[in-house]
C-alpha cells in the first residue's frame, strides 16, 4: 500500500485541508516555507462564528447568532437564541402563535445579541463590532446602544435606534457564502 505523503496542512489521510472540503476552497500546493494566500478573511471568520453559534439555537422557526469582537480583532462574547439558563428548553414554548405570550416563545427567549453581551468575557466592549446573522430588535438594538458597540455588520437591515445612537451598521458581504469544517483530522 502506497502511503501519502503530508500536505503542509493535512489529517489522517495525507490530504491538504483544501482538498477534503472540494471546490469550496481551491486546492493549492504549498510550501512550507510561504504564507498561505486562502485564508479567511477577518470579518468572514467572525460572522462564521456568528453562524456557527447560530445552530446552537433549539429554536425551530428561527436560529441567530451573534460575536462581540475587539478592535483588535479579539473575540470576546459569543451568543445564540435561546430559553433563558436554567430552564428546561423541553417544557418551554417554542410556537410562535398563542393566546397570551406565555403560550409563545416571545416572553421568554433570550436573543443572540443579548447573550453574547452577557457571555462576554471582559468588562468593557465599548467600540466593539457586533456581528449578527439577523437584524437586532428593537431591544437588543438598546443593549448595543448601552455596550457602546459601534458597527455592527448583518445581513438585513432597518434602524431608526442604531441611527440615532451614532451605530454603523452596513450589510455583511462575505468573500464565502459557505465554508465546511470538517472535524475528522
Amino acid at each position: 500500500m502506497e502511503s501519502i505523503k503530508p500536505d503542509y496542512v493535512g489529517n489522517k489521510d495525507g490530504r491538504s485541508v483544501e482538498s477534503i472540503t472540494g471546490d469550496l476552497v481551491s486546492a493549492r500546493s504549498r510550501s512550507p516555507e510561504k504564507a498561505r494566500s486562502d485564508y479567511l478573511r477577518w470579518e468572514d471568520y467572525f460572522m462564521s462564528l456568528a453562524a456557527l453559534s447560530a445552530r446552537r439555537s433549539k429554536d425551530p422557526n428561527t436560529q441567530v447568532g451573534a460575536a462581540i469582537v475587539t478592535r483588535d480583532h479579539k473575540i470576546v462574547g459569543l451568543g445564540y437564541n435561546g430559553m433563558p439558563i436554567g430552564c428546561h428548553d423541553d417544557i418551554m414554548p417554542w410556537g410562535k402563535v398563542g393566546d397570551d405570550l406565555s403560550k409563545t416563545k416571545y416572553g421568554f427567549v433570550c436573543h443572540a445579541e443579548m447573550n453574547a453581551i452577557m457571555n462576554k468575557n471582559t468588562h468593557d466592549i465599548s467600540g466593539s463590532t457586533l456581528y449578527t446573522t439577523h437584524f437586532p430588535c428593537n431591544e437588543c438594538a438598546k443593549l448595543v446602544v448601552q455596550a457602546q458597540i459601534k458597527q455592527d455588520p448583518i445581513y438585513v437591515a432597518s434602524s431608526f435606534l442604531l441611527d440615532t445612537a451614532g451605530v454603523r451598521y452596513r450589510q455583511f458581504q462575505g468573500e464565502r457564502t459557505e465554508l465546511v469544517i470538517n472535524l475528522n483530522y
